[in-house]
């Protein structure tokens, strides 16, 4: 019997001690962000105190970047090239037009019987309107857009601005093959993307393939675009594998990887009139 009741008495001081807790665990909780129970499983986040087209962008120029993807029909890509060869060349050649052509390829690798386009709006959205305005009225141009509609399966763009870390995209001589590594990211990451990659730069430029860096503004949101130039396919893996005895660069990658929702590569080649060889 005593065996008994010393059981029953240790067994009624815990339950009389987990009624306790649980008790002071409900005042604790039921105290609001100051206690620390709670504190144990609340995230606490910084608010953000600017926008990341404003943290990441340059501040010293005011450029804008649209890039146009075009699906071409098979049979058409040839007269396609050289519509736009043409257009091209009259747009750089009048002053009138605040925009540029910064490249333009076709996609060997990825997206077959595509087009792709990267034109620059020194000003930005002001230069965007003016250029809009002024195509709008330009009869040539408009036909040369009913000419292209026929020639097309589909055709999408982008607004996007350039990472200040990143090199300004200049004409270069060819040849040249470049590749396009597009990134979805997970919505809230760019600003932590960005800031991995400032550091992560210096490991890809020492064979000058480093060309650009851009993020979405308009379109499809979160999405980057790193553009790249190698002398062949060998030379691109090899200068990718280089980077990977570089200390710091394994880093980057650990800690951008979890940031990407999808990821792509496009192998591109030069058109005739693009300032990118």
């Amino acid at each position: 019997m005593a065996t008994t009741s010393s059981v029953w008495s240790k067994g009624h001081m815990f339950y009389r001690y987990s009624v306790n807790l649980q008790q002071a665990t409900r005042r604790f909780s039921e105290s609001g962000d100051k206690g620390w129970f709670r504190s144990l499983f609340v995230h606490k986040v910084d608010a953000r105190k600017d926008a990341h087209s404003n943290l990441l962008s340059k501040k010293e120029t005011s450029n804008l970047y649209k890039i146009q993807f075009h699906d071409v029909k098979p049979e058409c890509l040839e007269a396609y090239n050289s519509l736009e060869d043409e257009v091209q060349n009259r747009l750089h050649q009048d002053q009138n037009y605040p925009c540029e052509v910064v490249g333009s390829w076709n996609t060997w690798y990825g997206e077959q019987d595509q087009a792709v386009h990267l034109w620059r709006y020194r000003g930005g959205y002001p230069a965007l309107t003016e250029c809009l305005k002024k195509l709008n009225n330009n009869k040539e141009y408009l036909e040369f857009r009913k000419e292209r509609a026929k020639m097309l399966i589909s055709r999408r763009n982008q607004l996007l601005l350039e990472f200040s870390f990143w090199n300004e995209p200049s004409p270069r001589p060819g040849p040249n093959i470049y590749e396009m590594r597009t990134y979805h990211l997970k919505p809230g990451t760019m600003i932590e993307w960005g800031n991995h990659w400032a550091r992560a730069i210096k490991y890809r430029q020492e064979n000058n393939e480093a060309v650009g860096g851009f993020f979405s503004q308009i379109g499809d949101l979160y999405v980057v675009h790193h553009l790249w130039a190698y002398e062949s396919l060998q030379s691109r893996d090899e200068t990718r594998n280089s980077a990977w005895l570089k200390e710091g660069w394994d880093v980057n990658v650990y800690y951008t990887v979890p940031l990407i929702r999808s990821m792509e590569s496009r192998i591109m080649i030069p058109t005739k009139s693009s300032p990118l060889k």
